[in-house]
């Protein structure tokens, strides 16, 4: 079996995204729960794509698809932590995106959960693959790292 590769680290990421945990994020064992790792990737990549006008929900032309999502953990976090998501472009093709995430809880500087999800933009008619808008394009281009 390979090694694991280690956590990623603040430096690793274009942009960041503020989040917080709730009170119904613990579960049982007092720690969030691994779901939730998920509606906070979902959260920050929304949250990113609207607050740049690049996503109406409602009336966009086109939007993105989640066709494969990852998660791997590292360290726990729980209400009342504040976490930051670094967010990065690894993959941009025609029409899809891998994006990766960071979820950092507090200041640390190392990840405590790292993901990704694949969007495939499609159009809002027909649910049919489409080009990424031009603007889009240009925004996620800005995400792209060496990482």
């Amino acid at each position: 079996m390979a090694a694991r590769a280690p956590a990623a680290t603040r430096a690793d990421f274009a942009e960041f995204y503020p989040l917080q945990t709730r009170w119904n994020d613990n579960d049982t064992y007092g720690h969030m729960n691994n779901v939730v790792h998920y509606a906070l990737f979902d959260t920050a990549v929304n949250g990113w794509l609207i607050e740049r006008g690049l996503l109406n929900p409602q009336t966009s032309p086109a939007f993105g698809l989640v066709v494969e999502t990852g998660c791997r953990y590292f360290g726990e976090m729980a209400f009342p932590d504040r976490v930051t998501a670094g967010l990065r472009v690894a993959q941009l093709g025609k029409s899809s995106v891998r994006m990766e995430l960071g979820l950092f809880r507090n200041d640390e500087e190392n990840a405590s959960a790292e993901g990704f999800f694949v969007h495939v933009y499609v159009n809002r008619v027909d649910h049919r693959p489409t080009e990424i808008p031009a603007a889009t394009r240009t925004a996620l281009e800005g995400l792209k790292t060496t990482a």
